[in-house]
């Protein structure tokens, strides 16, 4: 693992696993996975809190539970915007904004070809988090503090996906990085903005696809064709395109 889990952010759960040791580590992936959210009783994971207990469970295995639990998709799946989504995992299970358009679109992509499951594992399996936090570190926002190599621009997207404990991640559910990621432009600071609408706003906003392929015509002709769906129908469309063999250059949306 790298230097960074010597965070004083970083929380570990250490081999003797107390009870209080224990405690600690599910509220603090609670809070890092789910956003800062009040979670019931009715809604904790009772099941993989156990298998934590007994050392069935590493903490990435219990991250990995409750990135894949009905709490954490139906608010930030179902809820949100692709891109808004695609932030929030990053920021969530590795601690930090998305770099890239590529990595957004690539997210989007396996979300839809792969399903829900293998878009939550991707994080979780990466290389990235191996070596951020291992099996025992909690999950903690890397973006903000400082460490070797980190940019300005890196902490100022952070700061817009993440406002802290005062803000809770689900109130939000349009992108705070959709120009700032697709120009490759900084960040600027500046108050949160907050969209407290339902599924409904994500559904009806409009994305352009751009998909490389070969023309019918010749194998050595290759086509650039852009595509402007709505969010309601992004998925179909993608699945097209994934049987036609086509690339996808990017997703956008369009603002």
């Amino acid at each position: 693992m790298s230097n960074s889990v010597m965070s004083p952010n970083a929380i570990e759960l250490t081999a003797d696993r107390s009870s209080a040791a224990v405690q600690t580590v599910i509220r603090a992936v609670y809070k890092q996975v789910l956003g800062n959210p009040h979670v019931m009783d009715s809604e904790r994971l009772t099941t993989p809190e156990s298998q934590l207990a007994d050392r069935t469970f590493s903490v990435r295995e219990f991250v990995r539970a409750v990135g894949k639990s009905e709490f954490y998709r139906s608010r930030y799946f179902e809820k949100c915007s692709p891109y808004r989504f695609v932030e929030l995992n990053f920021m969530h299970f590795l601690g930090r904004p998305p770099q890239s358009q590529a990595e957004i679109s690539e997210h989007i992509v396996r979300c839809v070809a792969e399903g829900y499951d293998a878009e939550i594992d991707s994080y979780i399996d990466s290389d990235e988090y191996s070596t951020s936090f291992g099996e025992n570190f909690v999950p903690f926002n890397r973006g903000a503090m400082t460490e070797a190599g980190q940019s300005q621009v890196t902490y100022n997207r952070m700061f817009a996906v993440d406002r802290g404990p005062s803000q809770i991640s689900s109130a939000v559910k349009s992108s705070q990085l959709l120009y700032a990621v697709a120009t490759n432009s900084s960040t600027n600071v500046a108050a949160a903005s907050v969209n407290l609408g339902g599924s409904g706003d994500a559904s009806k906003k409009k994305f352009k696809i751009v998909v490389q392929g070969s023309k019918f015509d010749t194998r050595r002709r290759i086509s650039t064709t852009t595509y402007l769906v709505s969010g309601d129908n992004m998925t179909p469309q993608i699945q097209r395109i994934n049987r036609t063999s086509g690339k996808i250059i990017s997703i956008t949306e369009v603002v």
